[in-house]
């Protein structure tokens, strides 16, 4: 049985980038770690996306960026102001392109293509067992999210789902320099739905229905919404390059609980996707540069997590949309209806003041936040 100091069991974004780190800072180069994953991760299975100032460390990889989008909603179309913000797009291949090429030049980081079906701490180390193989470690980093898992606490669970196609035109249809941010104009049917258009080129780009909800749809609804949506867009002669479908989930359920002293769950698996918004990038981003430093000084990790203030803001927003569904489209065009999207962004970057959380808070619609404040205030 091979032990290692660290092993990552599932090598998803919040794995990579936190190994990445790993590698590049130096600190860790006497630690033998291993990546464990089924997937292979040498197709372009997904895009991400994250807004960002300036200049970042994810540039090289950026496939197209944005310094402004259109927002929608059913009686008004604007065009964001975000500022000194980018909105910036990442495909999945080329991140993890761009991550194992820097992996194997250094020779205390392995990769197994296995399929893990189970892992324990047994106090003074952790077992990790796959198909095939079993393994020990010092440390165990998990991010191979369980669904059953949060359906156990008290917090709602709602998922970001979504489906894409990549389509090419004809002739040129799309002005690459905007993207469509969110496009409410589309019928909600009771939920939280809307497109996004990512235009890479004039005649290429990301069409994507995402939904804010509960419940999956049947597979065929997805389709027929983006081709609904495209035909209303006017584009008529155009072929479908490729497609993405996910769903990620969104809830405020305190995964860090299940942390032992040698098993720590991260990415998805340990809350790390934004919880109002479900995205992930940034935020894994983020949390991987902590668990750098936290590694550097703790050895027990169950002191990694702190909760914060943001926390409780996601928890009152996925409260109004799990009891009232259809209340996202509502929300959201409050948020944007001026069109100064950079001080939004910054809040849910989770990097306001307080005194700039409440400038942002109070364009939303008091009346649903108040009721849903009552309902969580011993929460906080």
């Amino acid at each position: 049985m091979k032990h290692y100091y660290y092993i990552f069991t599932g090598a998803g974004l919040s794995s990579l980038m936190t190994v990445y780190k790993m590698a590049l800072s130096g600190r860790f180069n006497d630690k033998s770690v291993l990546l464990i994953d089924s997937n292979p991760k040498n197709t372009n299975d997904r895009t991400w996306c994250f807004w960002e100032q300036g200049k970042g460390k994810w540039d090289n990889i950026v496939s197209k960026s944005w310094d402004t989008a259109w927002f929608a909603a059913k009686s008004f179309k604007k065009e964001l102001d975000f500022g000194d913000y980018q909105y910036k797009m990442v495909c999945g291949l080329d991140f993890y392109a761009f991550i194992f090429n820097e992996l194997k030049q250094h020779p205390n980081i392995e990769f197994a293509n296995q399929k893990v079906v189970d892992f324990a701490d047994l106090q003074t180390h952790a077992l990790v067992k796959t198909e095939t193989e079993n393994y020990t470690c010092n440390k165990l980093f998990n991010s191979i999210y369980n669904p059953d898992i949060p359906k156990k606490g008290k917090h709602p669970v709602l998922q970001q789902h979504f489906k894409g196609w990549f389509i090419k035109t004809n002739t040129p249809v799309f002005d690459d320099s905007k993207a469509t941010f969110m496009d409410f104009s589309i019928p909600q049917k009771g939920n939280t739905r809307f497109m996004y258009v990512l235009p890479v080129s004039s005649t290429e780009a990301l069409i994507e229905y995402t939904l804010f909800s509960e419940h999956l749809l049947p597979e065929e609804e997805y389709d027929s919404a983006i081709k609904d949506y495209i035909t209303g867009l006017g584009i008529t002669d155009y072929e479908i390059a490729d497609k993405e479908k996910g769903s990620i989930p969104m809830t405020v359920y305190p995964f860090w609980r299940n942390n032992t002293q040698n098993i720590m769950h991260i990415g998805s698996a340990g809350g790390w996707t934004k919880a109002s918004t479900g995205y992930t990038f940034k935020n894994s981003d983020k949390q991987s540069e902590k668990l750098i430093r936290f590694l550097e000084q703790e050895n027990d990790l169950r002191k990694f997590y702190k909760t914060n203030r943001f926390w409780f803001y996601d928890l009152l927003l996925l409260d109004i949309l799990y009891r009232t569904n259809k209340k996202g489209s509502e929300i959201f065009t409050a948020l944007f209806k001026k069109g100064n999207a950079s001080p939004v962004f910054k809040f849910l970057d989770e990097e306001t003041s307080l005194s700039e959380d409440m400038s942002v808070i109070v364009k939303c619609p008091k009346s649903l936040f108040i009721k849903a404040l009552l309902r969580n205030i011993f929460r906080i």
